[in-house]
């Protein structure tokens, strides 16, 4: 562990705040973005949506929905899909990835909250929901299984701080002790909430055949939000490994070095089969539908682009590079099904959404929108750079050596 130089914190110093003061590029981005935003959101909520936004009565719903919700809930899903194949498969060998990958679920769920503040006309009226449950409606089933999801997360999550701040608070190792007895339930509970609310986010659009492409809109939009947000957990663990393993290397113990390419190529194979029953799904689905003579149109050559350059392209890339043990292709292949699960979801909340109407009568973000979500990724960037330089996720606690 010494020799990749691990600053753990101690009872006299629990907080090592230099990496966030040192003038590199990265550090003076992330405060001129930080600086924006924190401005963007005074205007936002001093001067109403409109004044940062291009939202109105014919799109409501749009970038903070298609990008912060949308895509934030579906790449956040590496948290359940991490801790299934651990704790409930039984593949010890993913140990190592299970706190990297639940730190930035609950990350992601948490910003996705924060970020729907932006969304609604009326952001303190957020947990009415609560006091006034409409039970027929999807949206409420999205919001409790996000808030219930959220908390069991975040309780998941809590063993990596309770240890850090074991030293100074002897007191927080009883929780400690209790939160790991219920691991196996925690994960149970943890991956039936997202089986819920990820094919529920696809429901939400089923209100809209006739604004939504027929390309883009089934009946089992539900069933493909699900299976597509199991691609995107498995990618996001690949993904942001590419990049843990580039900006804080040296947070990662022998443990985690040792087994994380057996991670990236288990998890490879395993999207690649996620990925071509999903581009089985939607390629069955439209012969049902009768949508062939979409494709001749620019939605269905936009369509084509979606299925084979960023579904059956990284299903085949992840095979290839899980077979031949090659970590940059998987990595690559990782990296494009982000993308194709970013692009999928804009196509379903803007892209492809009200294509009827003339194009000056058609939504596209304003600047401050697409500012104000760069805000939210450079907080939840920031806050996994906080949490891995005090917490350890990266690595074991000398103190709670093989106890994880």
């Amino acid at each position: 562990m010494h020799s990749h130089a691990i600053v753990i914190p101690t009872r006299d110093k629990l907080f090592n705040m230099g990496e966030f003061f040192r003038m590199s590029p990265g550090n003076i981005i992330t405060a001129i973005l930080l600086g924006i935003g924190l401005i963007l959101t005074i205007m936002r909520f001093t001067m109403g949506i409109g004044a940062v936004s291009n939202l109105s009565d014919n799109q409501p719903w749009g970038m903070w929905i298609g990008f912060d919700l949308l895509c934030g809930v579906c790449l956040a899903a590496g948290g359940y899909f991490t801790t299934v194949a651990c704790y409930v498969m039984g593949m010890k060998h993913f140990h190592s990835a299970v706190r990297p990958a639940v730190t930035t679920a609950f990350l992601g769920y948490l910003f996705v909250v924060i970020a729907l503040l932006y969304d609604l006309g009326h952001p303190l009226r957020l947990p009415y929901m609560f006091f006034f449950p409409g039970t027929t409606s999807v949206l409420f089933e999205v919001g409790l299984c996000v808030a219930t999801y959220l908390t069991v997360l975040f309780v998941e999550f809590s063993v990596a701080p309770m240890e850090w701040l074991a030293q100074k608070f002897p007191f927080l190792l009883q929780w400690r002790k209790f939160i790991n007895k219920c691991t196996i339930i925690l994960t149970i509970f943890g991956v039936t909430l997202s089986t819920l609310h990820q094919s529920s986010l696809g429901s939400l659009y089923l209100i809209a055949p006739g604004k939504l492409h027929p390309l883009w809109y089934s009946a089992f939009m539900p069933m493909f939000f699900f299976v597509s947000s199991m691609a995107a957990g498995g990618s996001m663990v690949i993904f942001e490994g590419m990049f843990a393993h580039k900006g804080v290397h040296h947070y990662m113990d022998s443990t985690h070095l040792r087994e994380a390419d057996e991670v990236v190529f288990s998890f490879a194979k395993a999207v690649s089969l996620i990925l071509f029953g999903y581009f089985l799904l939607k390629l069955t689905d439209m012969f049902v539908q009768d949508n062939m003579h979409h494709l001749l149109s620019g939605y269905g050559a936009w369509w084509l682009v979606e299925m084979f350059g960023f579904v059956l392209l990284p299903c085949l890339l992840y095979a290839k590079g899980s077979r031949e043990r090659n970590i940059k292709l998987c990595r690559f292949a990782a990296a494009n099904t982000v993308i194709g699960i970013v692009l999928n979801r804009f196509n379903v909340s803007m892209i492809a959404f009200n294509y009827a109407l003339p194009s000056s009568e058609r939504y596209f973000p304003h600047i401050m929108e697409i500012f104000i979500s760069m805000f939210v990724v450079t907080m939840i960037v920031t806050a996994y750079r906080f949490i891995v330089y005090h917490m350890p996720v990266l690595y074991e606690h000398p103190d709670f050596k093989d106890a994880h």
